[in-house]
């Protein structure tokens, strides 16, 4: 008896001892995770080409340096390309709006003032000057907090270089040895091997039509974007569409945000024909590829409710930021999995 509680003892303090070492364990890779995220999905993506590769050349080492010269060129470059304009650009339109506040105003003033002739709008009674205070004010805020994340992002210049560099090496390795590593992880976790498989084909099988899905889904949208902002001769066209295709990751709502405000200031400084054609083409034609493909191609390959896929987007957007377009749906389709799995168990215990 005396043994048998002795040896509950111990195993209650071997589990503690577990349970703080793997926290310690995560609490040191914690600045890495999205770094090894992005590694992992990356290489699960190119991991075609690598075995493509595998049978032409025997050298895994060679094998794996190719697929990631490949993926820093076809990839990983035109994207650190596009984010560097987009730096570049947030500067010059930051110092446009900071120097240009007066003119700014000036036209809205304008604007204020032959709206006071209409009649119907000359009923609303709006308080001109306050109407003008606050907008002068949302102007300050708005380019205030473009300033303060654009300096955030470059001061965190040695942060990101670091996560980069390691995602490249990990990336290598998971490229080179993902089969075994997977094995590996099988092996340390105490969960049987067809219910790991399913969680790990879950993960890949989401993070991946996440990505591939909502990348095919913006750049149609930031091109049709960018065309008709070009059309209607709107400056740094080719900007706008670009962030059109960042915005993308919101479902439903995401390009509206640059083409809605964008076609109600043409209306507003007079360009009638221009902000009536953005806002139409924006809604019929912009808004309908996200809402017609992205519940069928996504919800196709995640066997997930399109509203699901909407919450989980979002909620992934503001818990983890940009990756979270990708973690969202990942954690949603896991949560599934698991309590199917825990179906079946049950089903099973019952039997």
């Amino acid at each position: 008896m005396k043994d048998r509680s002795l040896d509950s003892f111990k195993n209650i303090i071997f589990f503690i001892l577990l349970g703080i070492i793997t926290v310690f364990f995560a609490y040191i890779l914690k600045p890495f995770f999205f770094a090894i995220f992005w590694a992992v999905l990356i290489a699960s993506i190119f991991a075609p080409l690598y075995k493509l590769l595998n049978k032409k050349f025997k050298s895994p080492n060679l094998c794996a340096s190719i697929t990631l010269v490949i993926i820093l060129l076809c990839l990983i470059l035109p994207i650190g390309l596009i984010i560097d304009l987009l730096i570049v650009e947030a500067f010059d339109i930051y110092k446009s709006f900071d120097s240009n506040t007066g003119s700014w105003m000036g036209t809205f003033t304008e604007m204020l003032n032959s709206l006071n002739k209409n009649p119907l709008f000359a009923r609303l009674n709006i308080d001109q000057a306050f109407l003008l205070e606050k907008s002068q004010d949302a102007l300050k805020a708005v380019t205030t907090h473009i300033f303060q994340h654009i300096s955030e992002y470059t001061q965190n210049t040695i942060f990101l270089i670091v996560n980069f560099a390691v995602m490249l090496y990990t990336l290598f390795y998971f490229l080179r040895d993902g089969v075994h590593l997977i094995t590996s992880f099988n092996r340390y976790i105490p969960v049987e091997n067809r219910h790991l498989n399913t969680f790990i084909n879950q993960f890949l099988t989401t993070a991946k039509a996440s990505l591939k899905f909502t990348f095919i889904i913006g750049g149609i949208q930031g091109f049709l974007g960018g065309m008709i902002f070009y059309i209607t001769g709107i400056e740094r066209a080719l900007v706008w569409g670009v962030l059109m295709l960042g915005f993308s990751i919101v479902p439903a709502i995401g390009c509206s945000l640059i083409w809605a405000p964008a076609g109600i200031i043409m209306l507003f400084l007079g360009y009638t024909w221009q902000g009536i054609t953005i806002l139409v083409f924006g809604s019929i034609v912009i808004s309908s590829v996200d809402n017609l493909l992205r519940p069928v191609l996504l919800g196709h390959d995640t066997q997930m409710h399109s509203l699901l896929i909407f919450l989980s987007t979002l909620g992934g957007i503001l818990a983890f930021g940009f990756s979270g377009f990708v973690l969202g749906p990942v954690i949603a389709s896991l949560f599934l999995a698991s309590w199917r799995l825990f179906l079946e168990l049950y089903q099973e215990e019952t039997k």
